[in-house]
């Protein structure tokens, strides 16, 4: 891959004019894919910037707010507000509040940084202590300057997410403010949500690199290279992708789990000796729930592996049906995709469809984004397949991307007495009238074959 994929085209050239897309700190061909930090800076800077310049006028007009504050101290970061600070800043300083006033079409949105340091080149400096020590006062000074309408506080009883608002700044901040503009105050919900759940164009450019990288990690340990049969046990492929990705550089968001499913026959001839319980052996299936930390995105996949047995060439015909199965769940959810239908309406109409072919659903499927489980259009969860109360109510909207995340039950008698559980997630974005994944989704077994 080159880095025209990983940066957007927009990006390349610039990174290419300051002589560094050629620049990498590991040796390996994977790692070559991977930017610098000070690459990854530049970049993750310029699709902020983009997103505060186009997506909040956009957002603000959407939800007719004209102020949104957002709050935050030191060590007890807003999710929202931290999602706002530029590369080189980790946290909030001191308390750090920013605001955004939208005077319209004619000046359209401000934004300030009432705090005793500017916040980079995107929120100017709104406050000296020298001249008003009270930051309270300062902001409620600008508020009754600009007289907005409505002021949007991160408080909220359905997202954690868009409740980053604590009880003593929520305090403070009102009684700083006249009874008047204490009247005006409504919740960011619906704001801080659709700033954290749209996508930009360039984002999306990113991400399918993104998405390569963790497909690439994947199938490096899904090979005879890393597991040997007899010998590798969970414990050792677990800990074989949390060092690689760490070796790239790279973060995580949750940590993988690998999951051992073994067929009944192959149980009896094992055994159940504690010692093979977690080894791996040829004719085991192996499922990975995985995902990377990656230019302000994450990723979410789960895909599978079958070990050939010894006069094997390829998977089991019944095991591909099975997957196939996963695939037509799959199909059968993002169909059901629109913009204004609920998570709940989603979850209700593809679980009746898929049950109608004979596939038993069990569908947990989340937005992806700046965050893995992220804000947005919750459809169901494993333990709430009658719908999700509050994020399953919030209506899906364009510019959106998921992890399509389910488990397809079929039976499989050639494999267990129990049905089988085909699990799988893929990230994939919805535009508004058609959904896609971000790279192509698992279509066949990862096989591994082994000496």
């Amino acid at each position: 891959m080159n880095y025209s994929i990983i940066v957007g085209g927009m990006y390349a050239s610039a990174l290419l004019s300051l002589g560094l897309a050629s620049s990498n700190l590991f040796a390996d061909d994977l790692s070559k894919k991977i930017l610098t930090l000070r690459e990854r800076a530049s970049v993750e800077n310029r699709i902020l910037e983009e997103r505060l310049d186009a997506l909040v006028p956009q957002l603000m007009q959407r939800e007719g707010i004209d102020a949104w504050v957002l709050i935050a101290r030191e060590y007890n970061e807003d999710p929202v507000l931290k999602t706002m600070l530029p590369a080189t800043w980790l946290n909030a300083r001191r308390r750090t509040v920013l605001m955004f006033i939208d005077h319209g079409d004619s000046r359209g949105v401000e934004r300030f940084a009432i705090a005793r340091y500017a916040v980079g080149e995107l929120f100017p400096g709104a406050w000296n202590p020298e001249e008003q020590p009270n930051q309270y006062q300062r902001l409620a000074e600008l508020l009754t300057k600009f007289n907005p309408n409505k002021i949007a506080l991160n408080f909220s009883d359905t997202y954690a997410l868009a409740d980053g608002l604590t009880y003593s700044e929520q305090r403070d901040f009102s009684e700083a403010l006249s009874s008047e503009l204490q009247d005006r105050i409504v919740s960011a919900e619906n704001l801080a949500v659709g700033w954290l759940e749209t996508r930009t164009t360039s984002e999306m450019e990113l991400y399918k690199g993104v998405m390569t990288i963790a497909h690439e990690i994947i199938a490096e340990g899904f090979t005879a290279a890393i597991i040997k049969p007899g010998e590798t046990t969970i414990d050792d492929l677990t800990w074989w992708y949390r060092q690689r990705v760490n070796n790239l550089g790279l973060d995580t968001w949750f940590h993988t789990g690998i999951e051992l499913i073994r067929s009944d026959a192959s149980q009896l001839i094992i055994g159940d000796d504690p010692d093979n319980k977690n080894v791996f052996h040829k004719g085991d299936l192996i499922h990975i729930d995985f995902g990377i930390s990656y230019l302000n995105l994450q990723t979410d996949t789960q895909q599978n592996a079958y070990i050939l047995k010894d006069n094997e060439t390829t998977a089991p015909s019944y095991l591909v049906e099975a997957l196939n199965k996963g695939n037509e769940l799959q199909d059968i959810l993002t169909d059901n995709f629109k913009v204004g239908r609920s998570g709940n309406e989603i979850l209700q109409l593809t679980r009746e469809q898929a049950i109608a072919t004979g596939i038993v659903p069990i569908i947990y499927t989340h937005p992806i984004g700046l965050h893995g489980h992220a804000a947005g259009t919750t459809i169901g969860m494993w333990d709430k397949q009658g719908g999700v109360p509050g994020s399953g109510d919030y209506a899906m909207n364009p510019n959106t991307a998921y992890s399509i995340e389910l488990t397809a039950l079929v039976d499989v008698p050639e494999w267990s007495s129990a049905p089988i559980s085909i699990k799988l997630e893929e990230d994939g974005f919805y535009d508004g009238s058609k959904f896609a994944y971000i790279q192509p989704r698992q279509t066949e077994f990862h096989i591994i074959q082994a000496d």
